[in-house]
């Protein structure tokens, strides 16, 4: 799969001054909340491709084209929440979390694997979407393939994201939506605008006003607007409407 997020240098953190450490941001950021909602992003999708590929007609190239950009959209995540861990977060784990360095080093090569299963499926789901005919066979692999990323998402949430809580201090930005719109701004991915709404779909309202409270003006205020753009966009794939 192409890659969308450079390698960059591990963040440091500057010592703050006595006034720095005593103002407290206005909002501070949801821990980890950008790594969470790419896993839980990644589940609801991963779980309804499969009926919407079984639900391809052959006349309808609409939405086999539809369903193909989403497809891609969701490999190209992956990618970038892989290459966010590979390259940004475990060198900060290694460095203050030693004692996590084999698990680290599991979770990259699997990394590696996962996205090699990624790109065999994403093959197999362009023949569907081109032939309908052959939609079902490639529902089911699609079906492994999210058991197979199940195994791999819970291990992070259950042997990493504790830890985590005990390296990073409260009100970092690492893993926070925040940080993981300002990556894919520097990046050649999918946009932020794209990937903000995509990874707050389904999630509860009230959720949403605190997550989007983390983010900047900007973001803030075309929320509504990228929302309704995305309803539009995605409301054919499932059936009904996102919104």
């Amino acid at each position: 799969m192409p890659t969308y997020l450079l390698p960059v240098e591990s963040p440091v953190v500057p010592a703050q001054s006595v006034r720095e450490r005593d103002v407290q941001p206005a909002v501070e950021p949801m821990p980890f909340a950008g790594l969470q909602l790419v896993h839980a992003a990644l589940r609801r999708d991963l779980a309804r491709l499969p009926n919407a590929l079984r639900l391809l007609q052959p006349e309808d190239t609409v939405a086999a084209e539809a369903l193909q950009r989403h497809w891609d959209f969701i490999t190209a995540m992956l990618t970038c929440h892989h290459e966010q861990q590979d390259t940004r977060l475990w060198p900060l784990l290694r460095r203050f979390a030693p004692e996590l360095r084999l698990l680290l080093n599991w979770l990259e090569s699997d990394h590696h694997n996962l996205d090699h299963s990624f790109t065999r499926v994403t093959t197999l789901v362009r023949i569907a979407t081109r032939d309908p005919a052959s939609a079902w066979p490639v529902a089911y692999a699609v079906e492994e393939l999210a058991a197979r990323l199940e195994t791999h998402l819970r291990i992070e949430e259950r042997q990493l994201l504790p830890r985590m809580a005990g390296v990073f201090a409260p009100g970092s930005r690492i893993g926070t939506l925040p940080e993981l719109l300002d990556l894919l701004a520097a990046a050649d991915g999918p946009a932020p605008a794209d990937a903000l709404v995509w990874l707050l779909e389904g999630v509860d309202e009230e959720q949403i006003d605190r997550l989007i409270a983390d983010c900047d003006d900007t973001t803030a205020r075309q929320w509504p607007h990228w929302r309704a753009t995305y309803a539009r966009c995605t409301s054919g794939l499932w059936g009904t409407p996102t919104v």
